[in-house]
């Protein structure tokens, strides 16, 4: 399936686990990281994110809390407007810039966004206590998008080291590992 269609079936399951966050100070999977740092993170980024789908580079700006107030309504917005840029399949083509000067190709952006929305939306099922749940087809292809830039997120600082995962296990766990986050990870 092509990836502007995954965008869209990953979208509701990440934007439901949001609506369920009940604390911004609890733990997440992501080492450092409470659910607000990455409520944040989100924030911060996703205007970049939408930006880069368009052919538009939008500079993130500086990171600061930006929960204060609606953060919930303000997250909803920029995820819906980051999911309609991407499900547009131009958005998948050519290359694009994340908030920086350097081109990338556009399909490896858009498979990190759908990565941002899955691993991120499970960091903050867990935290939360939810059990998610996305389509077979978007999990597949978030692991395949994984394992395509898993060295290259280790080299940035975004994955930390790869957690082993027996290769029978499910792609989202074998995404997760591959992502240096535990599946078996508990709050």
């Amino acid at each position: 399936m092509e990836g502007h269609l995954l965008i869209g079936l990953a979208t509701p399951v990440t934007l439901k686990i949001v609506d369920g966050i009940d604390s911004l100070d609890a733990a997440t999977p992501c080492a450092g990281w409470d659910v607000r740092a990455l409520v944040n993170h989100l924030l911060h980024w996703a205007p970049a994110l939408t930006g880069a789908a368009r052919k538009e580079t939008v500079d993130p700006g500086p990171e600061q809390d930006r929960t204060a107030g609606d953060w919930r309504t303000l997250l909803r917005s920029h995820l819906e407007s980051l999911t309609t840029a991407w499900t547009a399949p131009a958005a998948w083509s050519g290359t694009t810039r994340m908030g920086g000067p350097a081109d990338l190709p556009a399909d490896m952006v858009g498979g990190m966004v759908l990565g941002e929305l899955v691993l991120h939306g499970w960091d903050l099922a867990r935290a939360t206590g939810v059990d998610p749940h996305w389509d077979d087809v978007v999990v597949q292809r978030v692991y395949e998008e994984v394992a395509r830039t898993a060295d290259m997120g280790r080299q940035m600082n975004v994955y930390g080291a790869e957690v082993p995962v027996p290769s029978a296990a499910p792609p989202l766990s074998r995404a997760l590992g591959l992502s240096g986050r535990n599946p078996s990870w508990t709050p």
